[in-house]
């Protein structure tokens, strides 16, 4: 029986571990946490849990892997080079959700040499929307045509009937992750012109964007949207943005947070310190109460909803930041961790939509293709299954010899998207698509 490792008990890994369990598969999970891996393991056969911790157990992570076919990092992204090079070392396959940082493309050469996989970004986002994209981008130029434009957005979110609190917002991974994705800086194609778009003004720039069959979101861009077209071989497109689908509110909320400096990472002390003390220290609030001194500082009316949302969150509390916490983006942390969590029985949902401009010799079209998943009640939530089963499918694929690539991928070919996506479909997670001559 082949076996594999899977480094990380977090939000997203039972999936991972039942798939491959179900398929007869071995799974060895790694976690710092053992209960955890022993939580995600039960009622799965040919599993065990490992307590481990990737920060100093190196020894252990060479005997780990030594024992396996392949390797999964579902562990946060500054792990994975760690772990690849330990599989490049002993020939192991590896597979991480995570976007390719330059490290990660530095490990081309020896994967290569080692005959081995490094398969990345084959979550949801990235992943299913790599994947989804590509089948109608191959299907476009396979027939003749040009993408003339190409955006792209998704959202973990709420399900209707679990939005329930200010923040139009749950948590299904890390806050820390959700917070600092908001400190990046923006660069697309828009019309033919690039844009950059500083960090500090990125929650300024959202447009109000209806999905069909779902409603109307706030989507803000993510990242290097520019790195995008020669990785989906699209020179001839005019326009290409990717981003970030919300509830609307967030951006707006998200912009006074980061202006309040509520996203700062410097390491400063915050012992017996409450969170109104920091407010006040952030506003010089004075005696009219830290209320009127935030809104004074934010620019904003007395009664504006902003302001609501920051006090249902816990910022205007004599409530002490918990010992230990040094920077004020984890005392933020704190209050999203305790606040923006699912109950139970509510479920999540993955929105994601592209929209292509396409232009043939005689004719022109708007293709979208649109993924409204949702997660199961007392069950897994959407974020887990949309971001664990791809990669657990593509680990199978890789086990049973149907991907032979060698060297560090994407899933942006054939042979490793047509079957994924039609083994998800299988699994009623697919995308609708729509075609419209213009």
């Amino acid at each position: 029986m082949k076996k594999v490792l899977c480094l990380g008990a977090g939000l997203v890994a039972r999936p991972y571990i039942q798939y491959l369990s179900e398929n007869g598969f071995h799974v060895l999970v790694a976690s710092r946490t053992i209960a955890k891996a022993e939580h995600l393991i039960e009622g799965c056969k040919n599993t065990e849990a490992i307590a481990f911790n990737i920060a100093k157990d190196d020894n252990l992570l060479e005997e780990l892997t030594t024992k396996v076919d392949l390797v999964c990092s579902l562990l946060p992204y500054t792990y994975h080079v760690k772990a690849a090079k330990i599989a490049i070392k002993h020939k192991k396959h590896f597979c991480t959700t995570s976007y390719i940082s330059n490290e990660m493309k530095a490990l081309e050469k020896d994967a290569k040499k080692a005959g081995i996989i490094l398969l990345n970004e084959c979550g949801v986002d990235p992943g299913i929307d790599h994947m989804s994209a590509m089948q109608i981008i191959d299907y476009v130029h396979h027939n003749g045509g040009k993408i003339k434009s190409f955006t792209s957005f998704t959202g973990g979110l709420p399900a209707p009937d679990s939005n329930n609190n200010p923040y139009g917002y749950k948590l299904s991974w890390s806050p820390r992750g959700v917070l600092l994705a908001g400190r990046n800086d923006a660069h697309f194609l828009k019309d033919g012109k690039e844009i950059t778009i500083p960090g500090a003004d990125l929650f300024q720039n959202y447009e109000l964007m209806e999905v069909p069959g779902i409603g109307t979101f706030e989507g803000y861009p993510n990242r290097d949207s520019m790195s995008y077209i020669d990785i989906y071989n699209i020179p001839e497109t005019e326009t290409m943005l990717r981003g970030t689908y919300r509830n609307i509110g967030w951006c707006e909320t998200l912009d006074k947070i980061a202006d309040l400096g509520l996203l700062d990472l410097e390491e400063r002390f915050l012992d017996n310190m409450t969170y109104a003390d920091l407010m006040k220290e952030l506003t010089s609030a004075g005696p009219d109460g830290i209320r009127k001194a935030v809104a004074k500082f934010c620019g904003i009316d007395n009664n504006h909803p902003i302001l609501s949302r920051l006090e249902w969150l816990g910022l205007f509390d004599e409530v002490m930041i918990p010992s230990g916490i040094n920077t004020r983006l984890d005392a933020l942390c704190h209050l999203f961790e305790d606040k923006l969590q699912y109950a139970p029985g509510e479920r999540d949902m993955i929105v994601m939509h592209h929209e292509f401009i396409v232009e043939y010799k005689d004719k022109k079209q708007k293709i979208t293709s649109t993924l409204i998943d949702y997660g199961i009640p007392h069950g897994d939530s959407s974020m887990s299954r949309t971001v664990a089963l791809p990669v657990a499918i593509a680990s199978r694929m890789i086990l049973n010899g149907k991907i032979n690539l060698t060297g560090v991928h994407r899933p942006i070919i054939p042979e490793i998207y047509e079957p994924v996506l039609e083994e998800l479909a299988s699994l009623d997670i697919a995308l609708e698509e729509k075609t419209i001559d213009l």
